[in-house]
């Protein structure tokens, strides 16, 4: 880490990396924060919510310029390979270089926006910088919901422009985002007996590439669970295939990377069963031999089981899951760029009897983003699933007279000697909810690049970090 550039960025990032900070158990980060923001003598407030507020002077000459807010989120997605044993509520982060790449070994890296959070503690730090009134700002909570930014109350910042550091590519400014919100069906039952001398069979689809169910749903990688479903739906035609259990999938907002079931079929079929399976598995690696070169499917017998899911819920829910919409549904009319989209986040028999599906919708447009939550209802209610649509949350609209993004663009131009490129982004930014609460507020988004996220091939592009850097300084002292 010492032998990286800015020093002092690494060195913040490493600090970071060692405090734990899942979603929703941020606490220990909120005291790494309050203590950070005191040690400088700092005003340092921590709301209701959880998010927290460091106050930085001007520097010397700089004190009529505008306050400035810098955000990012403090939580991060705690995603690991299934073969690494770590404890995100307790382990630091074990980082690594690997070329121009940082990475973590097995699990998620944490830049996610952990190198956003370490930006803003360099600057706090650092006492040579030009800059006017400086408000820091770390929200909790962004990825399971942006429950921080939502909790914030109007008059917790108090600046008139506010830079994002949450975004993912060097060299572009965001100035736009989606809004989301999250579907779930869940189908209860009672269990039945299985069929007595059926052929209990574990099915598994691992080693695929996942990423941002929001910004990475347009590049064509596999969802483990509707490639489960494909070989599900054709047991059921052929063989009627029973399942027993399913855990299939993981976060809302992570396009799936694993899937696992275990299902029955009458012991005649056995061979017919692994051969078809050995179709599809063929298939799908031509079919996305390009995006999933380390895909792996696996079919084990396994001992017999006690119960599956009765006939007609067992039916409803394979055909189901075999037509539920998932990827992009449709492009934006105006700009390059994914309007909506849903996910199949995650399949998962939570109790005997009950099976939970999340999914989770995005769009730039709201009335569309609620037409594509519709969609995926009626689907799992037409299959006698309960249905609840989130409230979700707002996109962020451009301001064509973005004072911010003129400097921001202008500043790039100066330094890198070319245009930076201005665009929107399929996800959900806190940007969104800040538009509501402080509808005056002028905000660009930018940040290093990182590839991976939201997954534990999370990977930090390590010379974009200085360029991002130099460029935040360059709006700071220019604004």
């Amino acid at each position: 880490m010492a032998t990286l550039q800015p020093q002092g960025v690494f060195e913040m990032f490493a600090r970071i990396n060692a405090v734990p900070r899942p979603s929703k158990h941020e606490e220990q980060m909120i005291e790494f924060l309050k203590n950070f923001g005191q040690s400088l003598g700092l005003e340092t407030v921590v709301d209701e919510t959880g998010n927290v507020l460091i106050r930085k002077p001007a520097s010397a000459g700089m004190e009529d310029k505008p306050t400035i807010i810098l955000q990012s989120h403090m939580d991060m997605v705690c995603e690991k390979n299934a073969d690494v044993q770590f404890d995100f509520m307790h382990d630091a982060i074990q980082t690594y270089v690997d070329g121009e790449w940082m990475r973590a070994k097995g699990t998620t890296l944490g830049a996610d926006d952990g190198i956003g959070c370490a930006m803003e503690l360099a600057i706090l730090a650092d006492n040579t910088l030009k800059h006017g009134p400086l408000e820091c700002v770390f929200t909790r909570d962004e990825e399971t919901g942006l429950s921080g930014a939502e909790g914030m109350k109007a008059g917790f910042m108090t600046g008139q422009m506010l830079i994002n550091l949450d975004s993912e590519d060097e060299g572009e400014l965001f100035v736009s985002c989606a809004g989301g919100c999250g579907t779930t069906a869940t189908f209860r039952f009672e269990p039945e007996a299985a069929p007595q001398g059926a052929f209990f069979m574990r099915l598994t689809v691992k080693g695929l590439t996942g990423g941002h169910s929001g910004d990475d749903i347009d590049k064509k990688r596999a969802n483990a669970n509707k490639l489960l479903a494909r070989y599900l739906y054709d047991g059921l035609k052929a063989w009627g295939l029973r399942i027993s259990d399913i855990q299939a999938g993981g976060l809302h907002n992570a396009i799936p990377r694993e899937a696992s079931c275990v299902a029955c079929i009458p012991m005649s079929h056995k061979e017919d069963a692994r051969v078809a399976w050995n179709i599809l598995s063929a298939d799908v690696a031509e079919e996305f031999s390009v995006t999933e070169p380390t895909l792996q499917m696996e079919l084990e017998s396994v001992a017999p089981q006690a119960t599956v899911l009765p006939e007609d819920v067992n039916r409803n829910l394979i055909l189901a899951l075999q037509s539920v919409d998932n990827g992009v549904y449709a492009l934006s009319q105006d700009i390059a760029l994914v309007e909506t989209s849903s996910n199949l986040a995650s399949i998962k028999q939570v109790v005997p009897g009950e099976i939970r599906i999340v999914t989770s919708q995005r769009s730039s447009l709201l009335s569309n983003r609620h037409n594509m939550s519709h969609t995926i209802s009626a689907v799992f209610e037409l299959a006698g699933a309960e249905v609840v649509i989130g409230d979700g949350y707002p996109g962020w609209a451009m301001n064509p007279k973005s004072e911010i993004l003129r400097i921001a663009r202008e500043q790039y131009v100066k330094l890198f000697k070319k245009e930076p490129v201005v665009r929107g982004i399929h996800a959900g930014l806190e940007c969104g909810l800040f538009s509501e609460k402080y509808p005056g507020l002028d905000m660009v988004s930018f940040g290093p690049t990182l590839r991976g996220v939201h997954s534990p091939d999370e990977r930090l592009l390590i010379p974009t970090v200085d360029m991002v850097w130099h460029h935040l300084l360059a709006i700071l002292e220019n604004v």
